[in-house]
């Protein structure tokens, strides 16, 4: 199972970004799907995940500016971040998790100027 994770790059303060992470190498789609992200010198951090399903959590910082969407037809799921700020800084990676194995993708950079 693969997540290749595509969307991020160089935006300025207030622009937007949607951010694309399609799951390759399994027929299922994975549960508890969601996105991290880990800005330099700080810890990997929860931006948004789904939960028991199609239920939606997001970290304090992003609500109301990021939302998290998936089409499982296409096996994939998305982040969609609007008034974007310089502290949204980071890499930012997707998970999901299939059979209690966690899975990840390479990391996607997304850099926000002021």
């Amino acid at each position: 199972v693969q997540l290749q994770a595509c969307g991020g790059g160089l935006v300025q303060a207030g622009g937007c970004l949607r951010l694309s992470c399609k799951i390759s190498g399994s027929i299922f789609m994975l549960n508890d799907m969601g996105w991290f992200r880990q800005a330099p010198g700080k810890k990997r951090e929860l931006v948004a995940t789904y939960t028991n399903g199609l239920n939606t959590n997001y970290a304090d910082s992003v609500k109301g500016r990021f939302t998290i969407s998936r089409d499982n037809s296409k096996k994939t799921i998305y982040l969609q971040m609007n008034s974007l700020k310089p502290e949204d800084t980071a890499d930012y990676y997707c998970t999901g998790s299939l059979f209690s194995i966690d899975y990840w993708g390479q990391g996607t950079l997304v850099t926000v100027s002021s």
